[in-house]
């Protein structure tokens, strides 16, 4: 008879991706108009991340670098824009971005 998994006897969830430090997590606060608006209205705050990094992971990193408690983390995968310097094309650099959500009575200066 085939054995049930249930939340007794489930193992212990392996960590995805690589193993990385805080530090190497956040790599700069995006300093934006949009994102100062939504600091001081909804308490979110932008960072660029590593593109390994899981939303766990970002979440770990904001709380122990900056000493708050983070509430929800969301991620975007930025696409690099086409650009021309005079006659040749290239493309800028694609990057990670994360939008978190702290608790109502956290919040970050940058300034």
């Amino acid at each position: 008879m085939a054995r049930v998994k249930t939340k007794r006897n489930r193992p212990e969830p392996k960590p995805s991706g690589p193993q990385l430090e805080p530090h190497q997590i956040i790599l700069r606060p995006m300093v934006t108009e949009k994102g100062l608006f939504d600091s001081q209205t909804n308490n979110q705050y932008t960072f660029e991340v590593n593109s390994l990094a899981t939303k766990t992971q970002i979440k770990h990193a904001v709380e122990t670098l900056f000493e708050v408690k983070v509430s929800k983390v969301m991620t975007q995968t930025r696409k690099g824009k086409p650009r021309r310097y005079r006659f040749r094309f290239g493309k800028t650099k694609g990057f990670k971005k994360a939008i978190v959500k702290l608790a109502e009575d956290d919040r970050i200066d940058f300034f």
